[in-house]
């Protein structure tokens, strides 16, 4: 006897294979592919007992401990569900969707607007002053800048390089930009547990990868022991830039806030 296999069948074990990928990148980032790998051990289990040795009582308590389980994952990794979440209607596919029917705000890039910016960092790398920049996108960064201090400013390479002066109470955090002003500093981010990243990065880096994957937000890193100059967008990072590279990478993502 065959088993009829049809498009269909094809394209629901691609898109379970593909759900599953992405949760295990998902749990390896997280640093919990522990937890990834026993959960799979347990569905291989529950499967081989309910549906393959037709075991009713022994199905019957996997059944009640994979309800228990769901709710006990979604309590565990919260954050990771809300980021990934956040993700799929603020990073570029949302956008581009809107876009395409004609919802999209259109942004334009003044170059007066990044220079601050750019010129702050650079002198800040010369002098290897550590900096945590965020600029906000379309995801609002609310409860981050609630963890830090009001300020609420135009942005100026001077104010930008006095909050990162290592004898300012607030250089140790991060800098909020959103609509073109300086909402908060010493701002706490969240930090990345990715462990594909490369040893030499501090935590500074840590902190800006965190933030960039679970928010559309573009991060500058000016990093204290070498002052080399890093940004970090949708989990991603471009590492030692130069100024003239700042500047591109700032004009393509088209960041002076929202």
């Amino acid at each position: 006897m065959f088993i009829e296999f049809g498009i269909k069948d094809f394209i629901d074990i691609l898109l379970v294979a593909l759900l599953l990928y992405k949760v295990y990148k998902l749990m390896k980032e997280t640093g919990s592919i522990n937890i990834f790998v026993g959960v799979l051990i347990f569905l291989g289990v529950w499967v081989l007992v309910s549906q393959v040795l037709d075991m009713r009582l022994l199905g019957g308590i996997f059944d009640l401990l994979q309800n228990v389980g769901i709710l006990a994952l979604i309590v565990l990794f919260q954050k990771e569900i809300r980021g990934f979440l956040l993700s799929l209607g603020a990073r570029g596919r949302a956008r581009s969707f809107f876009k395409f029917f004609g919802h999209a705000k259109s942004q334009s890039v003044d170059r007066a607007e990044i220079m601050p910016l750019v010129l702050a960092c650079l002198n800040m790398s010369k002098q290897k002053v550590g900096a945590l920049i965020v600029i906000e996108q379309e995801v609002p960064l609310t409860e981050v800048i609630r963890t830090g201090d009001t300020i609420n400013a135009n942005i100026t390479q001077r104010l930008v390089e006095n909050i990162f002066f290592k004898n300012s109470p607030l250089h140790d955090g991060a800098m909020i930009i959103s609509n073109n002003r300086i909402k908060a500093a010493g701002c706490i981010l969240p930090v990345s547990h990715d462990l594909n990243i490369p040893r030499h990065l501090g935590l500074r880096h840590r902190a800006a990868l965190g933030i960039s994957q679970v928010s559309d937000a573009v991060v500058i890193v000016v990093s204290e022991q070498t002052g080399a100059i890093s940004t970090a967008h949708e989990g991603q990072f471009r590492l030692r830039l130069s100024a003239e590279e700042l500047e591109r990478e700032l004009t393509r993502v088209k960041v002076v806030g929202k």
